[in-house]
């Protein structure tokens, strides 16, 4: 056989092994059963994602994969058509996002709230107080304040509360501290200027759990009808993304709002305490 038959015969079993290949990596995406969701850092910080998702791979056979960011990172990702759905905590955003066309169907799920946490010794006296009283006497003591500063849920939901307080956001004083990251890195700079921070309560007891019962820095102001925390699921809209699974974005929805998944909200426990409280209505 000549060189050149040999050579020609090599190049055309490369071709077709590579043509296999691709055809088969083709099936398999199409195939392929993934879920692709952007969440709050409290989801996915508190271990109620990775209780969840393995119970709903069982009921449907999707496996959910995630990113835990702040709810405007997560919402600002749905909008880039990066992810499938969204599970978030900021009510304004989110009805803007869906006012805007590029989510649908918002369903709400689960809900806790948020509570003021600070050192124990309280410098700023601030324990029991209302939070809007708490927020305006942190600010006259100038006690050290970390914010998330990440246009996340709970950032938003602290912004409000100074406006509510009649102040301004305090971003140019020295104790106002912009952390930029999650609720447990925001937690830990509160920790070490033993400062004052706002955190949802489900995030906080994670964070009591890891400091064994005994953490650094304890609820002080909580209860308070300003502090409660909805979180909702929302369909990336196919209209504008046309390579999201919507499909599958609605059988999630569809099964964290059924009986089961409520009951599985429910039943999740840290120190014996619940973390989040199903509210999905049929």
């Amino acid at each position: 056989m000549k060189k050149k038959s040999i050579i020609h015969i090599i190049i055309l079993s490369v071709l077709m092994t590579v043509m296999l290949s691709s055809s088969v990596y083709s099936a398999d995406k199409k195939g392929d059963k993934i879920l692709m969701m952007a969440t709050t850092t409290s989801t996915d910080d508190t271990g109620l994602l990775d209780y969840l998702a393995p119970e709903f791979k069982k009921d449907t056979g999707i496996e959910l994969r995630w990113t835990g960011v702040g709810t405007g990172k997560a919402i600002q990702m749905g909008v880039n058509c990066d992810v499938d759905v969204l599970l978030v905590h900021d009510p304004d955003a989110e009805k803007k996002l869906i006012t805007d066309g590029n989510g649908l169907n918002r369903k709400e799920l689960m809900y806790n709230d948020f509570v003021i946490i600070g050192p124990k010794t309280d410098p700023a006296r601030i324990k029991k107080m209302t939070v809007v009283k708490a927020m305006k006497t942190i600010a006259a003591k100038k006690a050290y304040f970390a914010s998330r500063g990440d246009k996340s849920g709970t950032h938003a939901l602290e912004l409000k509360l100074w406006k509510t307080a009649g102040l301004g956001t305090p971003d140019k004083e020295t104790w106002y501290l912009q952390t930029g990251q999650g609720m447990l890195a925001t937690i830990k700079v509160a920790t070490e200027k033993e400062g004052y921070t706002i955190t949802d309560r489900g995030t906080y007891i994670k964070y009591s759990a890891t400091n064994r019962g005994n953490p650094p820095l304890v609820i002080l102001v909580e209860k308070d009808n300003n502090l409660f925390n909805q979180y909702a699921a929302i369909e990336v809209n196919p209209a504008k993304c046309s390579n999201v699974k919507n499909n599958l974005a609605k059988e999630f929805i569809k099964w964290m709002a059924s009986a089961k998944g409520q009951k599985l909200i429910k039943n999740f426990k840290l120190e014996g305490k619940q973390l989040f409280t199903p509210n999905a209505k049929k």
